[in-house]
């Protein structure tokens, strides 16, 4: 192949666009004819994949010769950037592994609330630097196009251009979202150890008449840590001794004769911070529980207790509230996230179920994480981003973007808005490939469906001409299948796939969203004009082949009118449309919060009612759905397209009903 032009980067030796330790990479490719787009040719050794799981799609077989970003993803944050780990404790972020566990978020009912997450992927890159310097104090080193929290959506670093236009982006005044700023690993000074074991001894018992400590219970981690500071040297050389565990997981603390627990128990005149911090983190360990979004500690104690751990508060700078719950005298550590996060961090409690109390708390912001100045920092550097099962996790105390598309595509074309689409992964032998794999005696000629992740008739098929041979493997080998695109390329296959409709249902689906051609043009950048898709579908079926329509995503209040389905319903029958099938949006991660920030730019008064219709997730409220699906039915019916079209059934493609379950929808931005 000679693409007029073209800049090879064989193995991606020396181009910060290859894709180093790619399985099966050849080579990476620029061309003009592609501005902006780096195609990475690979040797693929699967192609025929299984739909995981059980899944409501009508199939359980794809191939997708091309996919999307999979290992080049651009958001991300120099390595020391300190991520907030599950425990409540710190670890910068080149030092992450797949498996550790770190906080996320997640959103239920339209409320985001922090949520531990597993580093599913961990990576690195090289970017120019900018600096967010935030008015807290708190400085972040992230590559431009990563992504913050903000209370208007997310924004990226810097601004820049994407598929989707121009991108939002941080400025001064931007108010980020977080639980505030985080602290490295506290050092465990003499005067921490001793308040330590204070709070530890003070909190597990009380005082009695002169007879020594009642036994009590204390935590494996909080006795385990007693014992290294009292072996480390402390004030109390012989202190606290297990005799028994009467749970699993818990041991009796007995104390040793009072004259050396009095050394242990005894508060400074004037307790520093060390000491207050120690005295707060072993309290926690002996009496500590989250209720509520809010910190409880010593709980069902003594005034003298409870004075001592609202000295320790306030000397340490802590919000906080005394009084009774349950009968229970309390002290209430108050402030949100914040507030939690900074407690755990400086007092630094041993028992893990301490360590996480943003756990379920409403993710919120504060005037400390208001950014104060974004600028490039003039060099490029080593930068590093992970993959999570919630998509984002916090770094340096705010909600840090990261890359979603690293497992799973959640779009079915690349040029639907996705700020990285630019990086597609060609397999140049899947053809090759699939032949193998569907001459197996084990290949029961299952359908196999394309088009349902990434379309396989994107604008570089028009280069790569991969689809000829998928489409003759399959035939030759008794294979049902189905393409769904958006693509008008696929009318130069019309010939081979008419020969394989001898042979084996074929079935054939064109997406069409929009007639409104300015509307089309900033949503679906890129693609093919609603005119041209038309016209492809008229020769589809002028080659004899049925074709139905994906009408998709249909936008809840924007083109989801009886008037606007109608007029785009008509166009398509005309076309000679065998069927079609109509769904409203569907927003995933990543793609949600792209769309939103258009929405707030171009409809600004749509925005809260967006927020009620998604505020179950990706998909739309089911009485909107069902609301639509009324609306429609008489519409299909009128224009012909409403009689469902067999030879497409069990094939994976598009079908006419209208959609009554959440797993129909498909995702197509």
């Amino acid at each position: 192949m000679r693409w007029s032009g073209q800049q090879v980067l064989e193995d991606g030796v020396g181009s910060d666009d290859a894709l180093p330790g790619m399985r099966g990479l050849l080579r990476t490719v620029r061309t003009p004819e592609f501005a902006g787009t780096v195609f990475h040719e690979v040797e693929a050794r699967s192609v025929l994949n299984r739909v995981p799981g059980p899944s409501p799609m009508p199939f359980r077989w794809t191939v997708n010769p091309y996919r999307g970003c999979s290992h080049a993803c651009v958001y991300c944050l120099a390595g020391p950037t300190r991520v907030l780990l599950a425990d409540g404790g710190t670890r910068p972020i080149a030092e992450l592994r797949v498996g550790d566990a770190v906080m996320g978020t997640t959103t239920v009912d339209g409320r985001r609330t922090y949520v531990p997450t597993t580093v599913l992927a961990h990576w690195s890159t090289t970017k120019p630097a900018h600096r967010v310097r935030l008015a807290g104090g708190t400085e972040i080193v992230a590559s431009g196009e990563h992504r913050f929290l903000t209370d208007r959506g997310w924004r990226h670093v810097a601004a820049g251009w994407c598929r989707s236009g121009r991108r939002p982006r941080l400025e001064p005044g931007s108010a980020l979202l977080g639980p505030g700023q985080v602290a490295g690993p506290r050092p465990h000074t003499p005067a921490y150890r001793q308040g330590y074991l204070a709070g530890l001894v003070r909190g597990d018992g009380v005082h009695d008449d002169g007879n020594g400590f009642p036994s009590a219970q204390v935590e494996l981690e909080a006795l385990g840590r007693a014992h290294h500071f009292l072996a480390a040297g402390s004030p109390a050389r012989h202190g606290p001794v297990a005799v028994g565990a009467p749970e699993p997981g818990r041991v009796a603390l007995r104390p040793r004769p009072r004259p050396v627990l009095a050394d242990v128990v005894r508060a400074p005149e004037r307790p520093g911070s060390e000491w207050c911090a120690g005295f707060l983190g072993g309290l926690i360990d002996a009496r500590g529980r989250v209720e509520a979004g809010e910190l409880v500690v010593g709980a069902g104690v003594d005034d003298e207790l409870v004075g001592s751990a609202a000295g320790a508060l306030h000397r340490l700078g802590f919000r906080f509230a005394v009084g009774r719950r349950g009968g229970e005298r309390v002290v209430r550590v108050v402030g949100g996230p914040a507030s939690l996060t900074r407690l755990v961090q400086v007092a630094d409690p041993a028992v893990g179920r301490h360590r996480h109390p943003v756990g379920g708390v409403p993710v919120t912001g504060g005037p400390e994480l208001e950014v104060v100045d974004v600028r490039p920092v003039g060099l490029t550097m080593t930068m590093y981003d992970i993959t999570t099962g919630t998509g984002d996790f916090v770094a340096e105390g705010v909600v840090s973007h990261n890359c979603f598309a690293r497992n799973t595509h959640t779009y079915l074309d690349m040029d639907a808005g996705a700020d990285f689409d630019s990086q597609i992964v060609v397999k140049v032998n899947v053809a090759r490939v699939l032949e193998r794999q569907l001459k197996r005696p084990s290949w029961e000629r299952e359908a196999v469906a394309m088009g349902t992740n990434t379309d396989p008739y994107q604008r570089a098929e028009g280069r790569y001409r991969l689809m000829p041979g998928v489409i003759g493997a399959l035939a030759r080998w008794g294979t049902p299948f189905s393409v769904l695109t958006k693509g008008t390329v696929l009318a130069r296959d019309l010939p081979e796939l008419t020969a394989a409709a001898a042979d084996v249902p074929v079935g054939l689906g064109v997406s069409i969203a929009l007639v409104d051609r300015g509307l089309q043009s900033r949503l679906e950048p890129g693609t093919p004009s609603p005119a041209a898709r038309l016209d492809l579908v008229r020769r589809i079926t002028d080659a004899g082949l049925p074709c139905g329509v994906m009408v998709a995503p249909v936008l809840p209040l924007l083109t989801d009118s009886a008037e606007a389905l109608d007029a785009l319903l008509g166009p398509i029958a005309a076309a000679g449309a065998t069927g079609a099938s109509v769904m409203a949006l569907h927003l995933r991660p990543g793609t949600r919060e792209w769309f939103l920030a258009w929405l707030a730019r171009e409809h600004p008064g749509l925005v809260e009612r967006y927020a009620r219709l998604y505020r179950r997730g990706a998909y739309v409220d089911p009485e909107y759905r069902r609301a639509l699906g009324e609306r429609v039915t008489p519409l299909l019916r009128r224009h012909g397209l409403a009689g469902s079209f067999p030879v497409l059934r069990g094939v994976g493609a598009v079908v006419a009903d209208p959609p009554t379950d959440e797993g129909e929808q498909l995702s197509l931005l």
